[in-house]
């Protein structure tokens, strides 16, 4: 099975034949199995040679970039094998299409808005849970896509407010905080929103979706933002439970984060402990209902880009993914 491969110190990629070496600043090398990796994330400054570029746009491995305080920077995206001018072209029709735009960012909220409140169902936090769904019901009424943006975020500033009762006393949530956040848990979060950000454009690149046509998040130059609006649904399921386990099980502490004027972010020890179990949460499996067999919550990302698929070229209305267990 592939993994991800992550590099948290500044570097060099270097080619020797089919191998790509990592090496790091003290010249130490670490050759990366490209057959078995599915994407690399890089923090820290990194330089790679032409060479390298090639053998992984052939082997369809993308690097996703990081910059210092942990933010999504870019990624070498390789040239597509999936193209396929009718989604291309249907896909561009739903984001222009008022209706059928507004039909697909309400169902992405559905999702997201689903998956926070069985979180909030775990904890027993019916007071939080009653709330959003006084917000949700004015979902089916909203009329345009701003509407929409401003329901969204209403409750997720709702939901994110129980993080103060799932996590101890010391990581407090406050309010939310970005670029840079202020606080453990906003650096936490905005970590790793990052890393899911990325995660879904190794998926989408594996499927025939345009990755710059959204219809939740306006599309614009330079971004993603098909991404997001995929990543938003599986937000509870792999960020923020992975944020609860690592907190509550003391395996992330203050020790793990570096504070300097109006920012937290985590140190490298911080990220690889975030990473390593960010990794494992990727790797879970569940029974799928539908395609009844074991899945990888990974693979869920991926089977969200194939329903997406499937709902542009009219063969299947799109369901956003709920958490059933």
């Amino acid at each position: 099975m592939k993994r991800n491969f992550y590099i948290n110190s500044d570097g060099k990629l270097r080619r020797k034949e089919n191998t790509i070496y990592h090496i790091n600043t003290e010249g130490n090398q670490k050759p990366i199995p490209i057959e078995k990796i599915y994407s690399i994330y890089s923090y820290g400054a990194l330089t790679y040679t032409s060479q390298c570029t090639h053998l992984l746009a052939k082997e369809g491995v993308p690097i996703h970039f990081f910059n210092y305080y942990g933010y999504y920077d870019g990624t070498f995206y390789p040239k597509e094998t999936y193209l396929s001018g009718k989604v291309t072209v249907n896909q561009s029709q739903h984001y222009l299409e008022k209706n059928k735009r507004l039909e697909l960012a309400k169902e992405f909220i559905r999702g997201s808005v689903g998956n926070t409140k069985r979180n909030l169902k775990r904890y027993k936090l019916n007071n939080l849970h009653q709330k959003i769904e006084e917000n949700e019901k004015e979902l089916e009424e909203a009329e345009e896509i701003t509407e929409v943006m401003n329901i969204e975020g209403r409750i997720r500033s709702i939901y994110y407010k129980s993080f103060d009762d799932i996590l101890p006393d010391r990581f407090n949530y406050t309010s939310r905080s970005r670029q840079p956040p202020q606080n453990m848990v906003n650096c936490l979060i905005s970590f790793g929103n990052s890393l899911l950000y990325s995660t879904t454009i190794s998926e989408i690149y594996n499927s025939q979706l345009d990755p710059t046509v959204s219809f939740l998040h306006e599309p614009r130059e330079r971004r993603f933002s098909l991404a997001l609006d995929i990543a938003d649904v599986f937000k509870p399921l792999i960020v923020d439970r992975t944020i609860y386990y690592l907190v509550n099980k003391g395996m992330l502490d203050p020790s793990h984060f570096d504070d300097d004027v109006n920012k937290c972010l985590l140190n490298e020890d911080g990220r690889k402990k975030f990473q390593k179990r960010y990794e494992e949460t990727l790797n879970r499996t569940i029974k799928h209902r539908d395609v009844k067999k074991n899945v990888s919550y990974q693979r869920l990302i991926r089977l969200e880009c194939y329903k997406l698929v499937k709902h542009i070229l009219g063969s299947e209305k799109y369901e956003a993914f709920q958490i059933w267990w």
